[in-house]
């Protein structure tokens, strides 16, 4: 007998759109996506944050997500659109690093989530404070490869956590009031 593919629930989103093609990125809220949703549709296009290429505060770096998100919705006619950016933050205690994820649906319902954040080596965030692609820094400093998987946070813990893997929960946080059951 052959086994017979389930529907998806009528309120489950049929099309999602990922407002990158990061590899990253990508992984990260595919492998999410694919739990929840995983009658979905789920496609990645390129569009554009609204913010500068490395945000310098949180609050740059969720609009910049939220940017990719909304762009992402529209452009791909989507029912769910995911936007996940990365940024340095300034604190009394060092610069860090770190993403924030968004998910918007056509109602206009957003939900946020932050992945983890790390302290950037002093030199490490002068440059990053001066605008050098954090990744540029990685692939100059170390013998590391897949650096667009691994990322900074992947250089600095000797991959203990890689970018996919932080951004893969920035991602649930920000989709779980889209879930079903969802807490309201």
């Amino acid at each position: 007998m052959a086994a017979r593919r389930r529907s998806p629930p009528p309120s489950a989103p049929r099309r999602i759109a990922i407002g990158s093609q990061h590899p990253a990125k990508v992984a990260a809220a595919t492998a999410v996506l694919r739990q929840a949703f995983p009658h979905a549709e789920i496609i990645a296009l390129t569009v554009d944050s609204g913010v500068r290429p490395a945000p310098t505060s949180a609050e740059e770096t969720i609009q910049g997500a939220l940017g990719r998100a909304r762009r992402a919705l529209e452009e791909a006619g989507a029912d769910l659109g995911i936007g996940i950016e990365d940024g340095i933050e300034e604190t009394p205690h060092g610069t860090f690093l770190g993403g924030w994820a968004a998910v918007v649906d056509r109602s206009g319902r957003v939900g946020l989530g932050g992945g983890m954040r790390i302290a950037l080596p002093p030199e490490v965030a002068e440059l990053a404070r001066r605008g050098r692609d954090l990744g540029e820094v990685v692939r100059e400093r170390s013998a590391l490869e897949e650096v667009e998987i691994v990322g900074t946070i992947g250089w600095l813990t000797r991959r203990l956590v890689t970018r996919e893997e932080a951004h893969r929960h920035a991602v649930a946080a920000a989709l779980a009031p889209f879930l079903p059951g969802a807490v309201e």
